[in-house]
């Protein structure tokens, strides 16, 4: 099982010396670094273990200005090693990389004390002690320079990293980024622990947040070349194609469409002091450091705008700092939309994942949270039973209340409308629903329509004076008549025939004008009138000064 454990402690108490006492291996790689004799960015070491376990090690800088680069090596690990110098005691790093290590949730480690050949037995024994009254973990006193403890350290190490469990979920490839540089012939490489899947050659991941698709070449870890490594492991991936200026420390290589790329998170907040509404903070999540805005949503929960996107989530924990560090919490969602929802963060926050499901949500936008098997899904839409139940019974009581003489409603405009609304049973003409089967109800109405229709056909294209409008505007639907201006109708037919005449004579002379049109017609000026307008309404016609053009050449068919 891939184990990876990092050091914590303050500056000058002996992180890097006593790593490569352990390891053999100096990881402060920099001239900087070698010059000053501090440590500057994150360093990496394989540790042989007794028994013939291995854990990867990454050590840590200690100064109060480079706790930024302390956390990007920290929220990867899965062990502890916090070095305690044997004559200095606790100081401030000390205690600030220990709560942020209790906000990554990292119980398990060894504390080291150090130097302890440099101080009395008296003065050993008080670290000893201050050391178990620090954190709850084995303490072994040791010297980088003589050796002194070194195997006992190891065996503590061992011991810690047997009740072990990794964080990491069972969830698509995932590395974070906290190294890149190029090689000749090899190209650009970059190294970061695998916090989740595995990576191997010829596998295709997107660089996030750029959405960059790259092929790995090879895979190393702790520069062995292997053929597939997993999650836990320290890795190095060789990236053909990519410029080393397009990868920096806080991207992500992930499994394509596995993780949402988001300016939002919604957190659960776990505060080392109060952080007011409207904070502004620097977010770590992974190697990412980003500037964000802190939204506080009720007592418990923010959700966190970020000034540049992340991947995330459901369950990362992210770090919260300005001049120190403010805090933490635990992603509850991590490409939300911008809400100010408590509720909806308390049953995230419960598990209840199904409870903040209601009315349909694209299927994708829960992908980054898991999908419950309580929710429903049909054609790329998710949403609860209930929800359905409940459109149901509106249209149900909406096709009650239709007019008899067309007992359709208007079909849901939302964009679910054309996926769900067949699950309801009900029959679509057109824009309008009806119960499968259903026909107008004429009523009382039934026998005058037959009269009309009568009438109508025997006026010809004289316009009839129809005055029941509800009868006039059933037999218009039905295709049986049309109506015209001021309570007027002709039959479709008749219709038909004006239209007809006006095309033609548009045809042939480019135009027609009132009076050429009623005397073409053979009926009154009144008649000729409504049955133009009605023209001019439908499109067929439109008005050139005291004559009408047609509108398109289509207006003849």
């Amino acid at each position: 099982m891939p184990l990876t454990v990092g050091t914590a402690g303050h500056i000058d108490h002996g992180k890097t010396w006593l790593v490569r006492a352990l390891t053999g291996k100096d990881t402060d790689r920099l001239p900087e670094e070698q010059r000053r004799g501090i440590s500057i960015d994150l360093g990496y070491a394989p540790l042989e273990l007794p028994g013939g376990g291995r854990l990867s090690l990454v050590d840590v800088p200690g100064h109060e200005r480079l706790v930024r680069t302390m956390v990007a090596g920290a929220t990867g690990i899965d062990l502890f090693l916090l070095v305690l110098d044997a004559g200095e005691g606790a100081r401030p790093q000390t205690h600030e990389h220990l709560a942020i290590l209790r906000l990554l949730e990292i119980e398990r480690g060894v504390v080291a004390v150090t130097k302890a050949d440099a101080v009395d037995d008296e003065t050993l024994e008080l670290a000893l002690d201050e050391a178990h009254e620090l954190v709850r973990a084995e303490a072994v006193a040791v010297s980088a320079k003589t050796g002194a403890g070194l195997d006992e350290l190891r065996a503590a190490l061992a011991r810690a990293a047997e009740g072990a469990t990794p964080k990491r979920a069972e969830r698509a490839t995932r590395l974070w980024v906290d190294r890149s540089f190029s090689l000749r012939g090899i190209g650009t490489v970059v190294t970061g622990t695998l916090w989740s899947g595995s990576i191997g050659e010829g596998d295709e991941l997107r660089l996030e947040p750029a959405g960059r698709r790259v092929r790995v070449r090879s895979v190393q870890v702790h520069d062995r070349e292997v053929g597939r490594a997993e999650a836990g492991q320290r890795v190095a991936v060789s990236l053909p194609g990519l410029e080393r200026r397009e990868v920096r420390r806080g991207d992500a290589l992930v499994a394509p469409g596995a993780y949402p790329v988001s300016y939002r998170l919604d957190v659960a907040l776990d505060e080392l002091e109060p952080i007011p509404d409207g904070s502004r903070v620097q977010a770590h999540l992974g190697t990412a450091r980003v500037a964000a805005r802190l939204v506080r949503v009720g007592e418990r929960w923010a959700q966190l705008r970020l000034a540049t996107p992340v991947v995330a989530a459901r369950g990362d924990r992210v770090i919260l700092r300005g001049a120190t560090t403010l805090g933490g919490g635990v992603v509850l969602d991590p490409a939300p939309p911008r809400h100010a929802d408590a509720n909806r963060l308390e049953l995230l926050a419960r598990g209840e994942l199904a409870a903040t499901v209601h009315a349909p949500v694209p299927v994708e936008s829960l992908r980054r949270l898991g999908i419950p098997a309580e929710v429903e899904q049909t054609g790329g839409w998710a949403f609860s039973p209930e929800w359905l139940a409940e459109l149901r019974a509106d249209l149900e009581r909406e096709l009650d209340a239709a007019d008899p003489l067309d007992p359709g409603i208007d079909a849901p405009s939302a964009p679910w409308s054309r996926e769900i609304v067949p699950l309801l049973g009900l029959e679509r003409r057109g824009s309008r629903l009806y119960r499968p089967g259903a026909t107008p109800d004429l009523g009382a109405l039934g026998s005058a329509a037959p009269e009309l229709g009568r009438t109508l056909a025997s006026a010809g294209l004289a316009a009839t004076k129809v005055d029941d409008r509800e009868l006039a505007r059933h037999l218009e639907a039905a295709g049986a008549l049309v109506r015209l201006g001021d309570g007027y109708a002709v039959s479709r037919e008749a219709y038909e025939q004006a239209r007809a005449l006006v095309a033609a004579e548009c045809d042939a002379r480019g135009s027609i004008a009132l009076a050429r049109f009623r005397d073409l017609a053979g009926i009154g000026r009144r008649d000729a009138q409504l049955l133009l307008e009605r023209l001019d309404a439908d499109g067929v016609t439109r008005r050139a000064g005291d004559a009408r053009v047609l509108r398109r050449r289509s207006a003849r068919s």
